[in-house]
């Protein structure tokens, strides 16, 4: 059985123990399985496997980019890349919210719903997009790989490679150890990986016996409107948009990027699944590492698509609750909002609310009607998460295809899908061989 096929077992067993946890009333206040299963044993299994994806993520992130600038060996070429991806990673945004406002304003959810709630929303601030744009530039590097500033590593490692390259043949050990730190950090991914169907199932299963079938019963509409759109975005919108500007097979990226999309469920974290992306779409989708390195760790920062998607549900949802006639007018300002405040609000934890109350503030939507969403935004959120992912990765490939560092063989060859068993094996002849050359430098010394 391969990892994927065991990640997705381990979900459906989680999906089936969460819920019948919750029918059986037994994961109430206080009670043991609140306390030493849910809450214990799945709360911390779960929370133990995040932890080690976002360990693995700064300095992956940072030694791949690296060695990725160091690869382009030209500055130019780097400008057009990222150029490239901003500009795509805001296409697909601004496509994502667009096609949600005219869905969900078509199917009129929310329609003679009663708007009176108790349900309450305190907005938090999102800082100002000057601020953001100052602080891409770190003041203590070593403070934004501690604090996991996404936008302030990329920046900083990006300005190393390129220091590097200027530095010239005297680098070459630096680069070397560096290439030597990347493709370490790539084998950790795999022994974190082994764990992951065991790690998935307490994460499935702790959220499914909190949140249960009720409270999606409440707001059915909203939950069928807001899934259905986003899988019409990722089935329909981002594989006509990855056929049409790099020719690709549809078929071969879903079928490459489900492990992907699997992990991102259940972490909920974009963040969190870089690893996993990083080492699809380089290592089974034929992404160059020059390219990946920077697509990969700066989409999961910006490309809201997912969050985009819900912005346009809940708007056009609370709208019809509250009998808030928006117009023409008020939805475009909705969609213009929405794309500025997926930049200006990158990397910022909480990132979803926020945007949303920026966009019930700039067309007086009362706040209050956030909180009436917020019980089912969870499972949302991990779906959500799923086509952030996946939008990562199909403007790497398209990105890649255009600057010819994308290799067809590789992304056409389906044998590379799914190639490991979750099983971590080293390679005994290479590690006394290592073993041997360790002891001879030592006795040297």
């Amino acid at each position: 059985m391969n990892l994927t096929l065991k990640v997705i077992v381990g979900m459906a067993l989680g999906v089936v123990v969460g819920l019948a946890i919750n029918f059986s009333g037994l994961h109430y206040q206080g009670s043991f399985v609140q306390e030493f299963i849910t809450g214990g044993l799945f709360y911390v299994v779960g929370k133990m496997f995040i932890n080690a994806l976002n360990m693995m993520v700064v300095p992956l992130v940072l030694f791949s980019l690296i060695c990725g600038v160091c690869g382009i060996g030209d500055v130019k070429l780097l400008g057009k890349i990222g150029s490239k991806s901003f500009a795509f990673y805001v296409l697909t945004t601004a496509v994502a919210i667009a096609s949600a406002i005219v869905i969900a304003g078509g199917l009129g959810i929310g329609e003679g719903m009663n708007a009176t709630s108790e349900a309450n929303f305190t907005a938090r601030e999102a800082p100002p997009l000057t601020d953001v744009l100052i602080n891409i530039i770190p003041t203590n590097p070593i403070s934004a790989m501690a604090r996991g500033e996404m936008l302030s590593i990329i920046f900083f490692a990006i300005l190393f490679g390129i220091s590097l390259l200027m530095v010239g043949i005297k680098a070459t050990k630096v680069i070397e150890l560096i290439e030597v730190l990347n493709e370490t950090m790539m084998k950790m991914v795999t022994i974190i990986m082994a764990l992951a169907p065991y790690a998935v199932f307490c994460l499935l299963a702790k959220a499914m016996a909190e949140l249960g079938i009720d409270l999606f019963t409440q707001l059915i509409g909203y939950v069928v409107v807001l899934a259905g759109i986003l899988l019409v975005h990722l089935f329909i919108t981002l594989m006509f948009f990855l056929k049409v500007f790099s020719g690709l097979s549809p078929r071969i990226f879903l079928k490459k990027i489900r492990s992907v999309q699997v992990f991102a469920f259940s972490t909920s974290s974009s963040n969190a699944t870089v690893p996993v992306t990083l080492r699809t779409v380089t290592e089974r989708m034929g992404v160059n590492n020059s390219v990946a390195s920077f697509t990969v760790p700066f989409g999961a920062t910006i490309n809201m698509d997912g969050t985009a998607i819900m912005q346009g549900v809940a708007t056009v949802f609370i709208a019809n609750m509250y009998g808030v006639d928006l117009g023409v007018g008020g939805y475009l300002t909705v969609i213009m909002m929405s794309v500025l405040a997926s930049i200006g609000t990158a990397g910022v934890p909480g990132v979803g609310l926020i945007m949303l109350s920026m966009v019930f503030t700039q067309v007086g939507l009362p706040l209050e009607g956030i909180g009436l969403i917020l019980g089912v935004d969870r499972l949302l959120d991990m779906l959500r998460t799923a086509v952030n992912v996946s939008g990562d990765a199909v403007v790497s490939l398209v990105v890649a295809k255009s600057e010819d560092k994308l290799d067809i063989e590789v992304f056409n060859n389906e044998s590379l899908d799914d190639s490991d068993r979750g099983s971590i094996k080293v390679d005994r002849e290479v590690g006394r061989d290592f073993a041997k050359a360790m002891a001879t430098a030592y006795r040297g010394k």
